[in-house]
């Protein structure tokens, strides 16, 4: 007798399993971070959580942990994905000033979206301290992405920059803002905002 292929058998396999349970998860994680931003973390809790999705507390509890749990994973995504446009950036072709100015792009993009506005609009004081050590540690990281660019940049002759650490503060300064003034129902769109933000300092950075 031959054994039924995996969309034949009504079990599922490990992989199966696996994409299940990350999807579950993952729809757990986007409908909290969504109601950390519009209500603010002190105001949203696992409950509401739960009844957004139509399951239980304990099921959030099962797959995330608690909502301490759940902030910190929904920051530390929000920084995986700037640490995935910064990779992106630093591989384009072109000219130092170009990848900073595509890197522009994607940190905007990023932070104007779920869970880089999470990390923008929630600060970290509202974790333990050990969340808050892991959390810096790697913001840390992103934070050194706008120097490395930009050293990059007045390096090859592309960008004049006379102090790299205020600049980095300042870009940064810039493209965190939208995160906080940004509307879904806007007149522009996210890449169109990235885009003239990136265009604007970029602008600023030419040399003369």
């Amino acid at each position: 007798m031959s054994r039924p292929s995996n969309d034949e058998s009504p079990f599922l396999d490990n992989d199966a399993r696996a994409e299940l349970r990350a999807r579950k998860r993952d729809a757990i994680l986007t409908a909290a971070v969504r109601m950390f931003n519009e209500r603010g973390y002190h105001a949203t809790s696992l409950d509401d959580v739960a009844a957004q999705l139509g399951v239980s507390k304990p099921v959030v509890y099962h797959y995330l942990g608690n909502k301490e749990q759940v902030l910190l994973r929904c920051m530390q995504r929000g920084l995986a994905e700037l640490q995935a446009a910064f990779d992106v950036a630093r591989a384009e072709p072109g000219t130092g000033l170009d990848r900073l100015r595509r890197y522009l792009v994607g940190y905007a993009e990023v932070n104007m979206a779920d869970f880089g506005r999470c990390v923008i609009r929630t600060g970290d004081e509202v974790l333990s301290p050990e969340s808050r050590a892991l959390f810096r540690a790697d913001k840390r990281k992103i934070d050194g992405h706008f120097r490395i660019l930009l050293e990059q940049a007045a390096k090859d002759g592309s960008a004049s920059v006379d102090d790299v650490r205020f600049a980095a503060f300042a870009i940064a300064g810039a493209l965190n803002w939208p995160a906080r003034w940004h509307r879904e129902d806007g007149p522009q769109s996210i890449r169109e905002i990235a885009e003239e933000l990136a265009r604007f300092l970029v602008e600023g950075l030419r040399p003369r």
